[in-house]
């Protein structure tokens, strides 16, 4: 029989609902504060209003009034069920176990019934979630819009240690921009990607990337990246003007991610094919074969024959694209930089730099520099040596460039001076005067008579024959 507690519960139910409907009819309460009094929602409290409008008060009350459930099943077979997979269909599945339960032993279940009743007693684990639905995102339509930037670590020569190798992928029409095999993918190796890429083809739009330490932090465990990033790469591309698109997922980076599984099928056999045995040939074969064959084949047409890639003439790239480190000169014109002391040269813009706020730099190849206001001042080696110093590319660029139409002399021809002439050293030099002549000498003006008319005399005249005046 049914207790006297779950009679009352279900009674207070009924008159708590009908109690509810009652007044959102009169207009007590709106449909909406009805349904959020029962926990309904307000697509069913629509549904049971069209129901009472239509059929009355009755039509919107359970009707089952405690009657017990037609084909309700009992203990004993729920207890019996779970025994039976304990004892003695432990290592089946349960669509097995399902089968052996319907042929063998004549219970009539079904299987999604069977498969939650074992989940709720524990008896098997719940299936993992299949994840929530995902949409195919389309190309971009124009090359240098976005650009893929991830890494993939496989054994790519046999019987050498794992390397990753590090490509830049352009999303309009699937072509390798950039690739090259790194000990490990980190700032370094992004930079030299972005440097390379930005060098050959432009600045981009967007970058595409992994939420890998490298390219953003996260400040709480399990949850998203921070809403402001200051990471060297951040920062580097916000000079650049290139936006950051951090993947939330693996799935979100499918197009790496198969382009990935291309060149995992390929690049190991083309390298043992050609008998290559350590990574430097390999970043050479990269370079001069692999990506040219795998654009030709792999690469499609974009939407748009347009490029979003613009140049960026004037900008140190060196100076963006690295790890930037602040410090202070000390008296001796040094830096000091994990245990390494940087003795800065002289400079003909200032005597010292002596307290000045520097910019210690470790670009891609593993060298080091000092900037300050934006110039670099010095290079150093990995050990702290100086290293000669060097143009910048841009500046040599600049220097080697031809105008079209312009003479290719690497020296203009001197202009044509006219013969130097000898002056009197008895008279001092000046302008004729109009209705003179520069070539001839001078005449000398004496004082003009009493009829107004001026006598010149020459310094021929004036010469005495022996010379001298």
């Amino acid at each position: 029989m049914e207790s006297v507690e779950r009679r009352v519960q279900r009674e207070a139910r009924a008159m708590t609902r009908r109690e509810v409907i009652t007044k959102a009819i009169a207009g007590e309460l709106s449909w909406m504060q009805a349904a959020q009094v029962l926990g309904i929602t307000a697509r069913h409290m629509r549904r049971i209003r069209h129901k009472y409008e239509r059929w009355g008060m009755p039509a919107v009350m359970d009707q089952r009034g405690g009657r017990p459930r037609r084909r309700r099943i009992s203990l004993g077979t729920i207890e019996l069920l779970c025994r039976l997979k304990r004892e003695v269909y432990a290592d089946f599945s349960v669509q097995h176990f399902y089968e052996q339960v319907r042929e063998k032993h004549q219970l009539k279940v079904s299987y999604n019934w069977l498969r939650l009743m074992l989940q709720e007693a524990g008896v098997v684990d719940k299936e993992p979630s299949r994840g929530k639905y995902r949409r195919r995102r389309e190309r971009r339509p124009m090359v240098g819009m976005l650009v893929h930037l991830d890494a993939s670590t496989h054994e790519w020569i046999a019987g050498v240690p794992k390397r990753d190798l590090v490509v830049a992928l352009d999303d309009a029409d699937g072509r390798i921009l950039y690739a090259q095999f790194f000990a490990q993918e980190g700032t370094a190796s992004t930079f030299a990607a972005l440097a390379s890429v930005v060098r050959r083809y432009g600045r981009f739009c967007e970058l595409y990337t992994d939420r890998g330490s490298h390219f953003c932090t996260t400040q709480e465990a399990a949850a998203g990246p921070d809403p402001e990033q200051n990471g060297q790469v951040s920062q580097a591309l916000r000079a650049l003007g290139i936006g950051q698109i951090l993947a939330r997922s693996p799935q979100a980076r499918g197009r790496s991610e198969r382009a990935f599984g291309t060149i995992q099928g390929r690049l190991p056999q083309e390298l043992r094919l050609n008998r290559i045995t350590n990574y430097d040939a390999a970043n050479r074969y990269l370079e001069e074969h692999f990506i040219a064959d795998f654009n030709r084949r792999f690469s499609v047409a974009p939407a748009q024959k347009e490029s979003a890639f613009t140049q960026l003439p004037g900008i140190e790239l060196d100076l963006v694209l690295s790890a930037r480190h602040e410090r202070i000169v000390r008296n001796d014109n040094t830096v000091v930089f994990r245990n390494l002391i940087l003795q800065l040269p002289t400079t003909r813009q200032r005597i010292h730099f002596v307290r000045c706020p520097v910019t210690v730099h470790q670009f891609a190849n593993a060298t080091l520099g000092v900037s300050y206001q934006g110039r670099l001042l010095a290079r150093y080696d990995s050990s702290g040596g100086l290293l000669p110093a060097t143009p910048a590319p841009n500046k040599v660029r600049a220097a080697t460039a031809q105008r079209p139409g312009r003479p290719k002399h690497a020296v203009p021809p001197p202009a044509m001076q006219p013969p130097a002439r000898t002056q009197t050293p008895h008279f001092s030099a000046r302008t004729p005067k109009p209705g003179e002549s520069a070539g001839e000498k001078m005449s000398l003006i004496t004082n003009p008579p009493l009829g107004g008319r001026q006598t010149c005399t020459t310094a021929a005249q004036l010469t005495p024959p022996g010379g001298h005046l």
